[in-house]
């Protein structure tokens, strides 16, 4: 009883002093401080990686680890730094953190997943393509290795984290690079084939085509199923309309726009990469003029994006759509990939 007695009178005086509104007033103050730290830092971290000189990040990295460039080298030291930027770039990861700003931002983490799956799809390749010189030819373990961790979860912060899983992937890719560049290991091989660059091309024509198509549908499109079209005989699971709504939910739009523009920057630098490693069988098909096309048709992707916000505007309305622009971009592109593999092909 003499303790609370003792609590009351203290608060009383607090009270008569006015004690309390001093310490509202600072608590107010801290309260305010940290809400414009956490803001400045979302805005310094909410900004995306440029594009690296791709010749001369191999000649650096060969040099740095004492290596002689050879063919697959572009593709590798290409790979390796860009998942690198992943990790490191400002701010780090944040497809994975859970505290503020990362967990209010969206874009970045967008951005991320579209660079991942393209690491993805080109360590994919690497392991059942370009380092094997038939289909009854040996894996090389550490490619198979680089591909399991680069498909580990993106978004674990614990107990493994990603960015600990994907640097043991970079980790798989130097070994791999030092018996490349080592001529006593020739079980390492990088074969710079027409087929080998096809596969990869046709990896990318995919997740192209799906990007555009997700972009275009900002604005809502009525779309016939022309899953069976060309083949009478062809039969599907489930039966589905002849014709569908789609449009992509408001709030979904940054996210697949930022999505398309990690994705292309990705593709980007390994197109260069592969300009280099694929520079006899481009010259030979004729075909470098159609790989430098490309990736002219994707670089307006990397402009900056003045706007606040991604508009969303009609198609042939008052205000800009920034996803028709992007996926105009992209279905160029993607068109161009189309003739190269046919170019590479009948070539």
């Amino acid at each position: 009883m003499a303790f609370l007695a003792s609590t009351k009178t203290k608060f009383k005086d607090m009270w008569e002093t006015g004690s309390f509104g001093s310490l509202s007033k600072s608590l107010g103050a801290l309260a305010l401080v940290l809400v414009m730290v956490i803001l400045a830092l979302g805005f310094y971290w909410d900004s995306e990686p440029a594009l690296f000189d791709v010749k001369q990040n191999t000649r650096t990295m060969a040099d740095a680890r004492g290596l002689t460039t050879v063919t697959g080298s572009a593709t590798i030291t290409t790979m390796m730094t860009m998942t690198d930027v992943l990790l490191h770039k400002r701010g780090g990861y944040l497809t994975n953190d859970i505290m503020l700003p990362s967990i209010w931002m969206d874009n970045v983490p967008n951005w991320e997943f579209g660079v991942l799956v393209q690491v993805r799809d080109m360590a994919r390749t690497l392991r059942n393509n370009l380092s094997r010189s038939q289909s009854q030819s040996t894996e090389d373990l550490r490619l198979v290795t680089a591909e399991n961790q680069f498909y580990f979860d993106n978004d674990t912060w614990v107990l493994p984290e990603t960015e600990g899983e994907y640097e043991k992937g970079i980790e798989a890719l130097d070994d791999y690079l030092h018996r490349l560049s080592d001529p006593n290991q020739p079980t390492a091989q990088f074969y710079a084939r027409a087929d080998n660059l096809r596969a990869w091309l046709s990896e990318v024509e995919t997740r192209l085509g799906s990007l555009s198509q997700r972009l275009s549908a900002s604005v809502g499109k009525r779309q016939l199923d022309t899953s069976l079209a060309g083949d009478s005989a062809a039969r599907s699971s489930t039966a589905t309309d002849a014709e569908t709504e789609l449009k992509t939910p408001w709030l979904e739009l940054d996210d697949v726009f930022y999505e398309a523009r990690g994705t292309t920057w990705a593709v980007i630098l390994l197109l260069r990469a592969i300009e280099v490693d694929f520079a006899d069988v481009l010259e030979k098909k004729n075909a470098t003029v159609s790989l430098q096309q490309i990736i002219r048709e994707l670089e307006p992707t990397q402009d900056t994006l003045w706007s606040p916000m991604v508009l969303n505007g009609d198609g042939l309305g008052v205000l800009a759509n920034h996803s028709l622009v992007m996926g105009s971009h992209i279905s160029r592109a993607n068109a161009a990939i189309i003739d190269l593999r046919r170019l590479l092909e009948e070539g």
